[in-house]
């Protein structure tokens, strides 16, 4: 008999699975992967170059709290990320910065008087009604279509005008020249990456895993008293509401025979070819090397969920599941997939510790 039956053994799982067997329960992860720490998961490629299998995950994050809970882990290499985007035939920083408008204009703007540029072009008394106006309102209409009309629409294959203002929400714009991707106070890569984190964080008396293992195969096979469901909601309820739409990533991977492929760990291509972006690991993990691996992303609609589209009718439709949802006794929805929303990898752990600590323990 098991206190807790944890579907999923990524980030959300994993945390409430610790959280739970460290207050002494008896917990089950289950997994329908071969392997732990569900799109985390990464490993030594044929060319002995750590990559992660399901995308670039760069951890950052402002909460102390969850900063201190993995270092009981993991030990950290320090990383800060940086982005440059290919625009009009120029790799340029991202996000926009001081930097990234001189270097397209050929102007000589400085901290004191790039505001002036900037206040020419925004709209920041217009209606906000969509992604485009949320853009458009902070950068005006030319950045908006030199950064993020076409990569928008690569990514969602929908137009930003017929998605949230949620998705451009955070987009931020700076004054000053600082080039790194994120700003949070803790930016960081899991020293020795984060299969291992996650393999330490699973190593606790009371904790059990098991792997090529679905939900439908051993819910009337093992024995438990709590159900933590932290897959798809709207498979759990057999879609009887219809299909909650996710978009899917392809990822086209190549080691090539030299040291280095780019000047930064990640190129956005917003306007050029099909890929949104290409990566190169070896920024990410600091692998010194005679060769190199190199990703690029293709967004698509079919194959692993990642990315839940943020549209009104899709949070109705999941809402449905919700009200399904708080109807049953014992049985809670934890992580993206399991909430139906997007979150960075830290806003997974909070929310994991927070669910657990209110209303389980």
């Amino acid at each position: 008999m098991f206190d807790y039956l944890i579907v999923g053994c990524g980030l959300s799982g994993v945390t409430a699975g610790r959280i739970l067997a460290e207050n002494g329960n008896k917990v089950l992860i289950i997994d329908k992967r071969n392997h732990v720490g569900g799109n985390v998961y990464d490993y030594y490629n044929e060319a002995g170059i750590l990559i992660h299998k399901y995308g670039p995950h760069i951890f950052h994050t402002n909460s102390k709290q969850v900063f201190d809970f993995l270092s009981r882990f993991t030990k950290w290499r320090l990383y800060q990320h940086r982005v440059l985007s290919c625009v009009d035939g120029k790799l340029v920083p991202m996000p926009i910065n001081l930097d990234t408008i001189n270097m397209l204009y050929g102007t000589n703007y400085s901290y004191n008087n790039i505001g002036e540029f900037y206040e020419n072009l925004k709209n920041d008394s217009m209606d906000i009604k969509n992604a485009k106006d949320m853009v458009v309102s902070k950068v005006g209409e030319e950045l908006y279509e030199k950064f993020f009309k076409n990569y928008t629409k690569k990514q969602w294959n929908i137009d930003a005008e017929d998605l949230e203002s949620e998705v451009t929400a955070r987009i931020p714009i700076r004054y000053n020249r600082d080039d790194r991707y994120f700003a949070d106070k803790y930016q960081a890569m899991p020293l020795n990456g984060y299969t291992e984190m996650v393999n330490n964080m699973l190593d606790c008396e009371g904790i059990h895993v098991m792997l090529n293992t679905s939900y439908e195969q051993i819910k009337d096979e093992v024995k438990y008293k709590k159900l933590i469901f932290t897959g798809c909601a709207d498979e759990f309820f057999g879609y009887k509401y219809g299909r909650l739409p996710y978009r899917s990533i392809r990822f086209e991977e190549e080691t090539l025979q030299s040291e280095q492929y780019q000047p930064v760990g990640t190129v956005n291509y917003p306007n050029d070819y099909d890929f949104t972006r290409i990566t190169e690991y070896k920024y990410l993990t600091g692998q010194k090397c005679p060769n190199t691996t190199i990703m690029k992303e293709y967004s698509c609609g079919e194959g692993e969920p990642y990315y839940p589209i943020p549209q009104s009718a899709n949070k109705q439709l999941y809402e449905k599941y919700a009200k399904e949802a708080s109807k049953l006794e014992n049985v809670y929805f934890l992580g993206r997939l399991g909430q139906y929303r997007y979150m960075n990898m830290d806003a997974v752990i909070l929310n994991a510790i927070n669910f657990i600590n209110s209303t389980l323990l």
